[in-house]
C-alpha cells in the first residue's frame, strides 16, 4: 500500500513539474542547477537618482593629510574625520591645487542628505574607488625644492602607491578604469602618471597630457580652488555702473606656451584709463588687491597660463565679474550641464591679438546683456565653492556626479574587454 502511495506522489509531482515548466512558470535549469546561474545584472547607476557608492582606499596619512603636519606626516594610520586637519588658511596658492583635498573630506563626512557621493565601507557595494593621494599636494611639497631628496620623496609616494593599487583585486578587476585620482596641479604625479591612464583622473585641463593619456571621454573638468573672496553682498542698485574699471587682469605675465599671450596683451592694454593690467605674483596681500580689483570691473580677462586654464576664471565667476577667456584649447568643468556663454565672452587668440579689437568688442557690450551675465554668474557662483562640510550644488558634489557621468563608459569598457580575444581594433590606426 505504502509503495503504489509513493508512486502515485511521484508521479504527481513530476506532472506538477512538467506542466509549471510548460506554462513558463519554473525555469527549469534554475529549478536544478541553481548554482550555474548567473549573478543578477546590476542596474545601470544613470538609471538612478540614488548617491554615487564610493569606496576610499585606507592609505596611510603620507599619502594625504600627513603632508599637511609633519608631526604626522610617518602615522601609518589613515585619516579620519575626526582628525582630518582643516586646509590652512595661510596656504597662498597652495589653495588653487587643493581639490583633491575637499574630495577626501566629503567622503570622510558621514552625510547622505544631498551628497551626490557616499562612502561605503564594502568594495564589493561601490561604484567608484577614490585614491586619496595627494599628488597636487606631494609635487607643492616636495617639486619645488631642487634637491635630489626632495625629487626623490615625490617619486616614492608614487611608486609606493603604484605597487599598492596593483595589489588590489579591484584595480586589478577593472584596470583601475573605475579608480578617481585627482591630479589638478599640471605637474602632479610627474613621475609614474603615464601608469595610470585607464583611471578616471580630475584634472582642470589637458594642457599637460597626452592624448593616450587623458581625454574628455574618461576624465573630469574641475575647476581650480578660488583664492579671492567670495562676493556675497553684491547687491547694488546699478550693477553696471558701480563697476568702473572696463577690463580687469592681475597676475604674473611671464607664462609658458599659450601663456606666453600675456606679454603681448600687456603691451597692448598699456596706457588705457578703464584698462586694469597688472604683473604680479600670489600673495596675501595680492590676492586681497584683486579681490577689490574684480568687484569694481566689468569684465575680467583670463588668458591662458602656463596651461590652458588658470585660476583666475574661477575668481572672476566668484566675484561675478564677467570673465573674458583668451585661450584656444580650454575644457571647462560641468560644460555637460553649464552653458559658459551665458556669463562669459569668448575670444580666440587671434582675435585679442588683433589691434583694439577686443577693446572695443567689449565697449561696444551691450549693459541689458552684461546686466543678465551678471545675473547669471550670481545664479551658478556656488557652483565654485569647495567647502566642509560639502553643500548641496557646490564644487564637491558637482564633481561627483561628473564622475557618475563617466560611469557608463567605464563600464561599457570594462565589459569589452573581457570578451576581447584579439587587440582592440578601434585602437589601431585605420
Amino acid at each position: 500500500m505504502y509503495v503504489k502511495v509513493a508512486i502515485c506522489l511521484t508521479f504527481a509531482i513530476l506532472l506538477l513539474i512538467s506542466c509549471s515548466i510548460y506554462v513558463g512558470t519554473i525555469d527549469a535549469k534554475s529549478y536544478f542547477f541553481p548554482l550555474l546561474q548567473p549573478p543578477p545584472l546590476r542596474l545601470s547607476l544613470c538609471a538612478t537618482d540614488r548617491p554615487l557608492r564610493v569606496y576610499m582606499y585606507d592609505l596611510p596619512r603620507k599619502f594625504n593629510a600627513g603632508m599637511m603636519d609633519r608631526g604626522t606626516s610617518q602615522v601609518a594610520a589613515p585619516a579620519t574625520v575626526e582628525n582630518f586637519p582643516p586646509w590652512p588658511k595661510t596656504s597662498g596658492l597652495k589653495r588653487q591645487h587643493s581639490v583633491e583635498y575637499w574630495l577626501m573630506a566629503s567622503l570622510l563626512y558621514d552625510e547622505e542628505e544631498g551628497s551626490e557621493a557616499i562612502r561605503v565601507s564594502d568594495p564589493e557595494m561601490a561604484d567608484a574607488f577614490f585614491v586619496p593621494f595627494f599628488s597636487s599636494l606631494s609635487f607643492n611639497k616636495h617639486g619645488h625644492v631642487k634637491t635630489d631628496a626632495e625629487a626623490d620623496a615625490d617619486r616614492q609616494l608614487q611608486v609606493e602607491l603604484l605597487e599598492f593599487l596593483r595589489q588590489s583585486k579591484y584595480y586589478q578587476r577593472s584596470g583601475g578604469r573605475d579608480h578617481v585620482i585627482p591630479m589638478t596641479h599640471p605637474n602632479a604625479f610627474r613621475f609614474l602618471r603615464q601608469e595610470l591612464n585607464a583611471s578616471i583622473l580630475i584634472v582642470v585641463d589637458f594642457g599637460r597630457y597626452p592624448r593616450n593619456m587623458s581625454s574628455l571621454s574618461k576624465d573630469v573638468v574641475a575647476p581650480y580652488v578660488h583664492v579671492v573672496d567670495s562676493f556675497t553682498d553684491d547687491d547694488p542698485l546699478d550693477p553696471y555702473e558701480s563697476r568702473t574699471t572696463l577690463l580687469f587682469f592681475r597676475g604674473n605675465s611671464v607664462r609658458k606656451d599659450e601663456g606666453k599671450i600675456r606679454v603681448k596683451l600687456a603691451n597692448m592694454l598699456a596706457g588705457i584709463d578703464d584698462v586694469h593690467y597688472e604683473n604680479s605674483v600670489g600673495t596675501p596681500k595680492s590676492f586681497k588687491m584683486s579681490t577689490k580689483g574684480m568687484r569694481l570691473s566689468k569684465f575680467c580677462l583670463h588668458p591662458a597660463g602656463d596651461t590652458p586654464s588658470s585660476c583666475r576664471l574661477f575668481d572672476a565667476i566668484v566675484s561675478h565679474c564677467v570673465p573674458v577667456i583668451v585661450s584656444d584649447k580650454i575644457e571647462l568643468p560641468y560644460e555637460d550641464e553649464i552653458d559658459y556663454t551665458e556669463f562669459s565672452i569668448f575670444f580666440s587668440m587671434k582675435e585679442a591679438l588683433e589691434p583694439g579689437y577686443l577693446i572695443d568688442q567689449l565697449r561696444r557690450f551691450p549693459k541689458d546683456r552684461w546686466i543678465n551675465m551678471w545675473m547669471r554668474l550670481k545664479k551658478v557662483s556656488h557652483h565654485y565653492e569647495f567647502q566642509y562640510p560639502p553643500k548641496k550644488e557646490d564644487a564637491v558634489n558637482m564633481l561627483w556626479r561628473q564622475v557618475k557621468h563617466k560611469l557608463p563608459g567605464v563600464r561599457l569598457a570594462v565589459h569589452r574587454s573581457r570578451r576581447l580575444k584579439v587587440p582592440d581594433w578601434w585602437r589601431q590606426k585605420r
